[in-house]
């Protein structure tokens, strides 16, 4: 029997440095070309992997990456650590207090981004021929998951472009991100039902309801009474340690392990767990800014360029390329969520200029959608040129998706801030320790020119806007408003 020896260790390092040195030099390439980085990650897993290097070089990639289920496990597990961190950060990132407050316009765009791109991704794909599916006896179950691969939209990549664009804090960028928050949440939860579907045998009406109705009870508890007691856990470590990063991190991963755990033992992956506990940690007041930022700074350093990377090592993208699927996703996701989004905003009878701006963001399908698309994969659920074809369309995506918000806005109607202000209102030296007072003074100073009695209804008003998410911005500067 084969155990792990000095040899397997040498070259897992070797993986390593390779994978990790390339995939930031490539990434800070693309960085300055305002492209996701993970679509460096992955170019270099495509030219290290069967595609380029094991094509043209097969002796060295066969040194590299052998042939060997010991060497292959180690860079495996790796891979998957670094997507349980991946999948936990994100979760950190979804403000679930402030989209739900937003929940009439957001709840909207998301469930018509949710609703419409399914039905029409599942009729589609379960009108694929054959040779398309692993298992044509379970052509609903294929059918479900394409549908939800061309659903999910990548939060991430449309926050990236919506802060590149100077659009993050507006009431636009807010809406956005609220709806694509409930867009990855109602996402996931059909997935892990779907791949919870797949994985068991003999599927019936009663273990359907089943399934779903625990994964439905968990993510509720999760966002109701889970929620405060992971918040009291935390707010008891802060108190009690002096370190303001340590305790709170390790904490943060007991409670992806725990959720996982969990969501596991319920018959849905582990992923799904890993993203709501993130979820509720990103509520919790306890955890800090500076502890956020080393938690995001660690995962995109080490563990995502390695999981990104790594997918290009599985499949020889050249030789599963086919035009027709390929083509087939990319329209129907593109298009699907498109229209999904586009429908939304006429339904929540938002103005005009805002539809085209709103649909082109929920689009990129980025980092989300290629998750999703290589558990399937693992699972045998999808074939090659199908992955292939998934991961061609979250490139896509993520790529049109910056050049195509940014041309939208410029037809948007140019107003002048400028045209707003008097000298009488403003401040030159503003002395306040705390925000509210400074919302106060500005208020009051704001009504001044023209009723006094509004400097209390303003405050109320831009309060409210304030407390359903913060205006402030870079260096220094907030528009609270």
């Amino acid at each position: 029997m084969n155990s792990l020896n000095e040899h397997h260790l040498f070259i897992f390092l070797i993986q390593v440095f390779l994978l990790l040195v390339l995939s930031k030099g490539v990434a800070d390439l693309f960085t300055r070309w305002k492209q996701p980085a993970f679509t460096a990650e992955m170019l270099v897993g495509l030219l290290l992997g069967p595609t380029i290097l094991g094509r043209f070089l097969p002796g060295a990639h066969g040194f590299i990456f052998p042939e060997d289920p010991i060497q292959h496990s180690m860079l495996e597990t790796m891979a998957w650590v670094g997507l349980f961190f991946f999948l936990l950060n994100t979760g950190l990132e979804v403000d679930f207090s402030s989209a739900w407050r937003q929940r009439g316009e957001a709840l909207t765009i998301a469930l018509t981004d949710i609703v419409v791109p399914m039905t029409i991704g599942f009729a589609a794909s379960f009108l694929l021929p054959d040779h398309y599916l692993m298992d044509p006896s379970r052509r609903w179950i294929f059918a479900l998951f394409m549908a939800t691969a061309m659903t999910i939209s990548a939060m991430p990549i449309t926050a990236r472009a919506l802060h590149d664009l100077r659009i993050a804090k507006t009431d636009l960028g807010f809406l956005i991100v609220s709806a694509l928050s409930v867009n990855d949440i109602i996402g996931w939860l059909i997935f892990s039902v779907t791949l919870g579907l797949f994985t068991q045998a003999g599927v019936d009406g009663l273990k359907l309801a089943g399934l779903f109705g625990l994964t439905l009870g968990f993510t509720v508890f999760c966002f109701t009474a889970g929620r405060n007691i992971v918040d009291f856990v935390f707010s008891k470590i802060k108190a009690r340690h002096t370190s303001p990063t340590a305790a709170p991190l390790t904490m943060l991963w007991l409670l992806g392990l725990a959720c996982g755990v969990v969501t596991q033992k319920l018959g849905i992956h582990a992923l799904f767990g890993f993203f709501l506990a993130g979820i509720m940690a990103g509520e919790v007041r306890a955890i800090s800014e500076r502890t956020r930022q080393v938690i995001s700074h660690m995962v995109y350093a080490i563990f995502v360029p390695l999981f990104f990377a790594s997918i290009g090592l599985k499949v020889d993208f050249l030789s599963n390329f086919d035009p027709f699927i390929v083509t087939f996703v990319s329209l129907i996701s593109v298009a699907g969520k498109f229209g999904g989004a586009w429908l939304g905003v006429i339904l929540a009878k938002l103005p005009k200029s805002n539809r085209l701006p709103v649909a082109i963001a929920h689009i990129p399908g980025g980092s989300m959608e290629i998750v999703i698309g290589l558990i399937a994969y693992q699972h045998r659920l999808i074939s090659e040129p199908v992955f292939v074809a998934v991961v061609f369309s979250a490139v896509v995506s993520s790529i049109i998706v910056g050049p195509w918000l940014s041309y939208a806005l410029e037809k948007r109607k140019a107003i002048s801030i400028l045209e707003y202000f008097t000298r009488r209102g403003v401040s030159a030296d503003l002395k306040v320790s705390k925000k509210d007072e400074a919302i106060w003074k500005l208020c009051d100073l704001a009504a001044g020119q023209d009723d006094p009695a509004e400097a209390e209804n303003f405050y109320k008003s831009v309060l409210e806007r304030e407390h359903l998410t913060g205006t402030a911005m870079e260096e220094g500067t907030a528009v609270p408003h």
